[in-house]
């Protein structure tokens, strides 16, 4: 009998998977591995590193993906579909924007269905603001916070129809921040009655199977610690007045928002509240530290986590074809945006490079 998974998303460094990376994910059975652009170069390339990470970790090891559009999409090429930003999709009046929505929603889930990839990090929950740090803005539906929350729910619903697993962010809701967590800690001084419409998109998709959590200080509510390692802010808020229920997963704690080493950022996470933590960058070194120090899944997460898994026997259904056809008519008629700052790449750009 396998024992239970480790309570995190590891990641790999390359193409293929190094000796070093296969014996550490035998031996503790990541919950999932997150894919990158560094890891990905043409479907069949990222198909046999699939099957390559289920072989040695075990085939119930999720695979995630950012793939939500415009910059932050890990699939790219004339094998994939050049998806719009989110912000493009918000722009359109409603019914348009429903429409494509639900169209890319479904899409996506083809193209990570034929490729092998069990999770989607999106939809984006989070309300874009006037001053929303250019990490984030683009990748909001909208400063419309109804229209985030219906435009998010359409994607959510339509990801579970068709078999992914969605895993909604950031909560409770990142727009305020004008700092790139990636670099640095935003601190939002909001009181609670403002920040309620921040969890408002949130509350409509709160039966979402997974979400994933801000690297936000809330000083306006006296929080001490990033929600991602505050036992008050998963308590109170996204288990309390969001009402989530679903797996809760850190965001990358490899992030420069958060203090101490990758064992620390893991042990304040998940003592706080997360079901699993997620590490990003794919050091070798870190991660025997970090799986060295980490736990296995607790008896909730896993019942969570077996719950969102019923939803990957779920099938894309209909005339893919025609759906491609429909939406490449529809993207004529976004607007165009500036696609260049992908911060969870610029991150790890510079860090590679030791400059930050």
């Amino acid at each position: 009998m396998k024992k239970r998974q480790l309570a995190a998303f590891l990641s790999c460094s390359g193409q293929k998977l190094t000796d070093e990376e296969k014996r550490l994910f035998e031996r503790y059975r990541p919950t999932g591995i997150t894919l990158f652009s560094r890891n990905i170069s043409d479907i069949t390339q990222v198909r046999k590193l699939i099957k390559e990470i289920k072989e040695v970790s075990g085939e119930d090891t999720l695979i995630a993906v950012d793939q939500e559009g415009g910059r932050v999409r890990r699939l790219k090429g004339a094998e994939f579909i050049n998806y719009a930003a989110q912000s493009q999709i918000g722009a359109l009046p409603l019914a348009k924007a429903e429409k494509m929505a639900k169209l890319q929603a479904k899409l996506i889930s083809n193209d990570l269905k034929k490729t092998g990839i069990d999770v989607n990090f999106a939809p984006v929950l989070d309300i874009m603001r006037e001053d929303t740090t250019d990490a984030l803005r683009s990748r909001c539906f909208s400063s419309d916070g109804k229209k985030v929350a219906r435009l998010g729910k359409l994607s959510v619903d339509e990801y579970i129809k068709s078999g992914i697993i969605p895993c909604i962010k950031h909560m409770p809701g990142h727009g305020r921040a004008v700092c790139d967590p990636h670099l640095g800690l935003p601190i939002i001084n909001d009181k609670l009655e403002d920040l309620m419409e921040d969890f408002e998109p949130f509350k409509v998709c709160n039966y979402a199977p997974m979400g994933m959590t801000a690297h936000i200080l809330l000083k306006g509510l006296r929080y001490r610690h990033p929600i991602t390692q505050s036992l008050r802010g998963i308590t109170e808020i996204i288990r309390g007045i969001i009402g989530f229920e679903g797996f809760l997963i850190s965001d990358a704690i490899d992030m420069n928002a958060l203090q101490g080493d990758v064992v620390e950022r893991a042990k304040l996470s998940l003592k706080a509240g997360c079901d699993c933590v997620c590490y990003c960058m794919g050091k070798i070194e870190e991660m025997r530290m970090l799986v060295s120090n980490c736990p296995q899944l607790s008896d909730k997460a896993k019942h969570r986590l077996d719950k969102a898994k019923q939803i990957l026997h779920n099938k894309v259904v209909g005339n893919i074809d025609k759906d491609r056809e429909q939406y490449s008519l529809m993207c004529c008629q976004v607007a165009e945006y500036d696609e260049k700052y992908d911060a969870t790449e610029v991150l790890h750009l510079l860090q590679r490079n030791s400059l930050c």
